[in-house]
């Protein structure tokens, strides 16, 4: 047996069965001893029914019976009840106010039932309880409770299952890999000198201790053993993308001190600490002979677009070396070379709003800009002043010859016909909104490869960001200009929504604007989801333009619109011809309107802290004081105490390590859909284990001239992950 044999060549294994391991992309013995246990049961804290004692906390496993909702006669409270039976006695399991169970719940469905018991001694049931619906393996608490197989110790496997196998097969089918001597068949792709510097367990030792652990310190081992090969893997693959980026020909400069201080001199106000710093980190990157990667990161309203500016301007200014020298315009003692940027934005009305915003910064300079988006094309000529509305044509032959200095446009600057004669910057805007090929497309417009800055508003987590982002160098701005407001952000529950109202009416009669955002665009599907009470956009405005704000101009505004009508909304409001947007989170990046202080999130609890901060950032964009209303019904205590740290953390970057904290990298970002396993994602809250895996891959890459021949088993995993990995 080894590591690259099929499981059908030694286990006997039904279709059903084999469908369901393909869907966990199990297919090798390999595989399978990679599949590692998502937590633990301690068979002792299992009781059978029959034991179970009034007030206490009880762990019970079964199966369901009799699952039905009804009203009370009194006070119509919603009762969900039933039945839950082992091989011992049956207990009833009671629910107010979740008629949904009922339809969720089979009988006969076998499940682990977690909550305190109550009642009577002679009518005992379980309030509340927290329902796990398993699969069709053993039931602990049956008559193979103590499962003589089981691990030495009272610790069972719990692993990740899907209809058709479950964690007794896993266990077992382990175990019986592990007696057929496969651990003989495997060589440790992690370096010795690494596991022991780090006290990390070997390869074979730590797939017995995860697997069949006798005690959780064996098993925590070997977790943190299997966290820092996957995240060490990851590290590996963005050191070689960092080394490969170094490695490029690029476009080599030294920035003209004198023409930025003399930019930044003329800004209507000051930049901030944290915007200097950035800027002579930047600086410093271009000033150098390898080719810039750098991620700008800060919340919105930090003074991001302003450091992209002096970026522009630090290229198109620069004195280009080793390249043959060309025709160059002088005025104001500023040389404006041949180099070229492209500065890629989310949205058609970012991009609009970011090409008047470089004219009006730029007009004193002898350089054209241009707009090239899906709905029209624009130009700002050489010294004239004037905007020119121009053909799509036009415009890509100007660039194409070299004549437009900075192109803004969003993912149109991707398409094969836009080309570039000397493009040496690439910034984009949001990185995260766009797709890696979209991003790799516009970095290859070139023979040169350009400098690359992006940036995003979203508060990434520090662990996250190093390595979600490790092949990039990063920079945060912190803190806010001079004259912004702190939003003041208050949780609203029903019983406050009139006085809610009252504040958003005032603001409005005083020439401000608001959002109200909602977590659906239609009504919810009764059949599927009639347990969630929550608001959607379509309803929402009509209710709010009748009942509340009668007097005002609302609008809808939705993804599944077409770009065009959601242009022309996005459009009417920016121009304010709308006073009220009500919206999904589509307007979390791509709406700047410095009128619009109020936001009202319906469905506050549904949203991550993150999601929360990006749409409040809405509001933060003039020195207006902005409020933000989050509105929340059903709330749980943990839920409370995440939206109050909305009210009470110091920026964007405290409330991401807060949710990562709390709710996981996979909730916060969307990783589930990442590659990344469990056990990964758990990894990348761990600051000192990513540090670590980063700087082991880093000196092993400086190390190996080549991976393949140097570390091969390192190699392929690599490879692998490459393959699987994706952070969109």
């Amino acid at each position: 047996m080894k590591p690259n044999d099929l499981l059908t060549t030694h286990f006997q294994i039904n279709t059903k069965r084999c469908r369901a391991l393909e869907h966990l992309s199990i297919k090798t013995i390999g595989d399978l001893l990679y599949h590692l246990p998502a937590r633990y049961e301690d068979i002792n804290d299992v009781r059978s029914v029959a034991s179970l004692d009034l007030g206490t906390q009880a762990v019970v496993y079964g199966y369901l019976s009799k699952i039905a909702s009804r009203r009370l006669w009194k006070n119509r409270r919603s009762v969900t009840d039933g039945y839950l039976t082992d091989d011992t006695a049956k207990i009833k399991l009671l629910w107010f106010n979740q008629p949904y169970l009922a339809k969720l719940y089979r009988d006969g469905m076998r499940v682990k039932v977690t909550g305190k018991v109550t009642g009577k001694a002679d009518k005992p049931y379980i309030a509340n309880p927290e329902v796990e619906i398993l699969g069709d393996g053993m039931v602990p608490g049956s008559d193979n409770v103590k499962d003589t197989t089981a691990t030495d110790g009272s610790l069972y496997p719990v692993y990740r299952e899907t209809e058709g196998v479950t964690s007794r097969w896993f266990y077992h089918t382990v175990r019986k890999c592990f007696a057929k001597g496969i651990l003989n068949h495997l060589a440790d792709p992690i370096p010795p000198e690494i596991l022991k510097k780090y006290k990390l367990p070997t390869l074979k030792t730590a797939l017995v201790w995860v697997h069949t652990p006798k005690k959780l310190e064996h098993s925590a081992s070997a977790r943190k053993r299997f966290a820092f090969e996957e995240v060490f893997y990851i590290q590996i693959q963005k050191a070689l993308t960092r080394k490969k980026i170094a490695e490029q020909n690029t476009y080599g400069l030294e920035t003209n001190p004198q023409c930025l201080d003399d930019f930044i001199a003329r800004l209507p106000f000051s930049l901030t600490k944290s915007q200097t710093d950035a800027v002579t980190e930047i600086l410093a990157d271009l000033n150098k002979s390898g080719t810039m990667s750098r991620l700008l990161e800060g919340d919105v309203g930090s003074g991001k677009t302003v450091v992209a500016m002096i970026v522009c301007l630090a290229i198109l200014s620069a004195k280009v070396k080793a390249q043959k020298k060309t025709k160059s315009v002088k005025s104001n003692k500023t040389v404006i070379n041949h180099l070229q940027v492209a500065y890629m934005a989310p949205t058609e009305i970012l991009a609009k709003q970011h090409f008047q915003t470089f004219i009006d910064y730029f007009c004193h300079l002898p350089m054209s800009i241009g707009l090239l988006i899906g709905s029209e094309c624009m130009k700002y000529s050489l010294g004239t002043e004037v905007t020119l509305k121009i053909s799509r044509k036009e415009l890509l032959a100007e660039i194409e010859q070299g004549d437009i200095s900075i192109v803004i446009g969003t993912h149109t600057l991707t398409y094969k016909t836009v080309k570039f004669k000397h493009l040496a910057q690439v910034i984009i805007d949001e990185q995260h909104r766009f797709g890696t090929r979209q991003r790799m497309s516009l970095t290859k417009k070139n023979k040169l490869a350009p400098h690359l800055l992006s940036m995003t508003a979203t508060p990434i987590p520090r662990t996250l960001a190093l390595t979600v982002y490790g092949d990039l160098d990063i920079t945060r701005l912190k803190g806010m200009p001079k004259g912004r407001k702190p939003v003041i952000t208050k949780i609203i529950n029903p019983s406050k929504l009139e006085e809610m109202y009252s504040h958003i009416r005032l603001e409005l009669s005083q020439g401000r604007q608001a959002y109200v955002i909602c977590p659906r665009i239609d009504e919810p599907d009764e059949e599927k989801e009639a347990a969630l009470d929550l608001k959607n956009a379509t309803a929402e405005c009509q209710r709010l333009q009748t009942d509340i704000f009668p007097e005002y101009r609302l609008a809808v505004l939705h993804g599944k619109m077409k770009p065009a009508e959601k242009n022309k909304v996005m459009r009417q409001f920016t121009e304010h011809k709308i006073d009220i947007l009500v919206a999904t989170s589509v307007v979390e990046v791509g709406i700047n309107v410095p009128n619009s202080t109020n936001i009202i999130i319906e469905g506050g609890e549904r949203f991550g802290l993150a999601g929360l901060h990006q749409l409040r950032g809405r509001v933060m964009r003039s020195n207006h004081q902005p409020y933000c209303f989050v509105v929340a019904k059903k709330t749980s205590e943990q839920t409370r105490a995440r939206l109050k740290a909305l009210t009470t953390a110091k920026d964007g970057f405290e409330l991401a390590e807060y949710d990562l904290k709390f709710r996981g990298s996979g909730e916060l970002y969307g990783e589930r859909q990442s590659g990344l396993t469990d056990l990964g994602m758990a990894a990348i809250k761990n600051l000192k284990l990513v540090q670590a895996a980063r700087r082991e891959a880093k000196q092993l890459t400086t190390e190996a001239t080549d991976l393949k021949q140097n570390h091969p088993l390192i190699a392929k995993r690599v490879s692998r992950l490459a393959k699987i990995l994706h952070w969109e």
